[in-house]
């Protein structure tokens, strides 16, 4: 697997598809913030492709065939894994456990924390959810019993790593990124 390190430069059409496509619009920071972040913040925006394989021989751009992307904050104490998709097409053939573990393994032995909707809630994706949540723990993740709640959807904070996650990690995250970006109705909920 080849990976691409994304700027607002060179993000194309097929990642911000999957960008828009793979998450909820209320989970989604507008397209045009998201770029203008990548310049602004420390992001490590990655592209994953896969050049030989299990899919069928074709080419999607120079890189190979994309197939996802993460977005992740690095910082000092742990690592906030923001954004993490695969193409629709592609899941459920291995591909999201094989960037995991890419992923992993380049932030190895450093603390690293997840939000996900929350397993515990009703809702029109349950399934999926709670195969999401299954997907984390399986890989190390655990679940810090920190939930936040923002238009109407409840997080659930996951972590893997040395350490601890709690509700003043969550207030120092939100105030590190408010001085980027943040949109005015979770102002009100934060």
């Amino acid at each position: 697997m080849k990976t691409k390190q994304i700027t607002s430069l060179n993000a194309d059409n097929q990642i911000r598809h999957l960008y828009e496509t793979a998450f909820p619009e209320d989970e989604q920071i507008p397209w045009d913030d998201l770029m203008r972040l990548i310049d602004e913040m420390p992001l490590d925006f990655t592209a994953y492709y896969e050049v030989e394989g299990e899919i069928e021989p074709r080419e999607d751009s120079a890189e190979g065939q994309f197939i996802g992307f993460t977005i992740l904050y690095p910082r000092k104490s742990f690592h906030w894994f923001w954004y993490f998709a695969v193409k629709e097409d592609l899941r459920g053939k291995g591909y999201g456990q094989k960037i995991l573990t890419q992923l992993l393994e380049r932030y190895k032995g450093q603390a690293c924390v997840l939000d996900m909707e929350s397993p515990m809630q009703v809702s029109e994706n349950s399934e999926q959810r709670r195969r999401r949540h299954a997907f984390y723990l399986r890989n190390g993740f655990r679940d810090t019993n920190v939930y936040r709640s923002y238009n109407d959807i409840t997080m659930t904070i996951m972590m893997i790593g040395e350490g601890t996650f709690t509700l003043h990690d969550w207030d120092m995250i939100v105030n590190e990124l408010k001085r980027f970006w943040w949109p005015e109705d979770m102002m009100e909920e934060s």
